[in-house]
């Protein structure tokens, strides 16, 4: 099971690739997203070491740097093997601990949960994560012999057990919560892409200046796996700045909308990982419009390989084609020619469901109005013309149609109350339903 640290550690980065220099900006910022200091780097171009990831040389500079640097762990640019855990374990000091980029995002995602459902699913990741590993570097001969429980390997197995079990046994709120809101005429939203595209800005631009809670019109639930702290996404540069989902009320042409800013992807991340702990794909595949996000300011063949795997991660989660709104962020950034390479790179990768890419910047609010436009198109929308008698009933229910749908307008004709309105087409049937009530009461 994991623990919780109390100080920061002295950590040492260890990154191979293809090519050089290697490039490790973006694991220093995952290591300071965890609270601790890099107090060095070692690479080494080429491909991994099937045993022990760095070669020998630089295997042995490792384990010099980590003792010239008084450091207490090293974190690997990779995905390790168990295997090559262990080996590079082995190779540096007694009680050195070694993680690659998985292990520390389920660090971050740890310190960041704030449910008990989050708790438990963090948990569970790591456990899994840390069950192969445990394995590999136990004695295989005592593991054959000793099947009780009572190792290592039983405790942790007998744990993910008993977790799995627990998470069965759990409501699903954010079900409930998106149920509910569907039945109060809210259209869900969420923003998706990788970790500083800008999601965090474009929730905190689109939302109206209410807290949650008051403008969900005074209901009493608050949204699952979310505090009153966190009622407003931060606009920080940080990595992981948003650890789970936050949302809030938007009104986009007079029609109430929930935003749900969600943990960004991240590069080498297999996103199956972060599925098994975090709200995040299953908000985006109950949303009605998903606007995936992309940094257009990044090179053009990073936009590609992003956008390739973000579109990956929503189709696996059933998210269809048509109901993605791309938009390259930051534009502000890039010259026009620069802007027509990104948008011809993106265009060659999107799906041919899905519409040209939106050039936006969320910094300057640049194109907002035509992304707005791209949102509401695919809200689901049904128009009715509701005929009443006039009275209390009739007044009770043109509230109703203000609170739960765009109302387009109201007459008053003698004795009869027409209300033209549009939204989501359950929330017009049951105010179709109403209105005959009404009718047929007054009859």
């Amino acid at each position: 099971m994991s623990r919780r640290r109390t100080t920061a550690n002295r950590t040492v980065i260890a990154s191979r690739a293809p090519t050089t220099p290697v490039d490790t900006d973006e694991l220093a910022a995952l290591v300071r997203a965890a609270g601790d200091e890099v107090v060095a780097a070692v690479t080494q171009p080429g491909p991994p070491d099937p045993g022990t990831y760095l070669g020998s040389g630089t295997l042995a500079a490792l384990a010099e740097t980590v003792a010239e640097t008084d450091a207490t762990r090293v974190v690997v640019d990779d995905e390790l093997t168990p295997g090559q855990h262990h080996g590079l374990e082995s190779a540096l000091p007694d009680g050195i601990a070694v993680l690659d980029r998985q292990r520390l995002v389920l660090e971050i995602f740890e310190a960041g949960a704030g449910s008990q459902r989050a708790k438990l699913q963090v948990e569970l990741a790591q456990l899994r994560y840390d069950l192969p590993r445990l394995i590999e570097s136990a004695d295989e001969g005592l593991l054959n012999q000793r099947t009780e429980k009572g190792s290592p390997v039983y405790d942790v197995r007998d744990r993910i057990d008993h977790l799995e079990r627990k998470l069965d046994e759990l409501p699903d709120p954010a079900e409930q919560f998106r149920e509910r809101r569907r039945e109060e005429g809210f259209d869900l939203v969420t923003l998706a892409g990788y970790t500083n595209a800008g999601k965090s800005t474009l929730l905190h631009r689109l939302a109206d200046d209410l807290a949650l809670e008051e403008a969900l019109d005074g209901a009493a639930d608050e949204p699952p796996e979310q505090s009153s702290e966190h009622a407003t996404a931060s606009v920080r540069d940080r990595l992981f700045e948003t650890l789970e989902t936050t949302t809030r009320r938007a009104t986009l042409d007079g029609r109430p909308v929930l935003l749900t800013d969600t943990v960004g992807f991240v590069d080498d991340l297999p996103h199956d990982l972060v599925a098994s702990f975090s709200a995040t794909l299953s908000e985006a595949a109950a949303a009605d419009a998903v606007v995936l996000l992309v940094d257009a300011s990044d090179p053009a063949d990073r936009v590609r390989e992003r956008l390739s795997v973000s579109l990956e991660v929503l189709d696996a989660q059933g998210v269809e084609a048509d109901r993605i709104v791309p938009a390259l962020n930051k534009v502000d950034r890039l010259s026009a020619a620069e802007l027509d390479r990104r948008r011809e790179t993106a265009i060659e990768t999107l799906p041919e469901a899905t519409t040209a890419p939106l050039p936006i910047s969320v910094h300057e609010g640049r194109n907002f109005e035509a992304l707005r436009v791209a949102i509401l198109e695919r809200l689901p929308t049904e128009t009715a013309t509701l005929d009443v008698p006039n009275g209390d009933e009739a007044m009770a229910l043109v509230s109703r149609a203000y609170d739960r749908t765009t109302v387009e307008r109201v007459d008053y004709a003698g004795e009869t109350v027409t209300i033209t309105c549009r939204g989501r087409p359950s929330v017009v049937e049951r105010l179709r339903n109403r209105a005959a009530t009404i009718a047929a009461e007054r009859a």
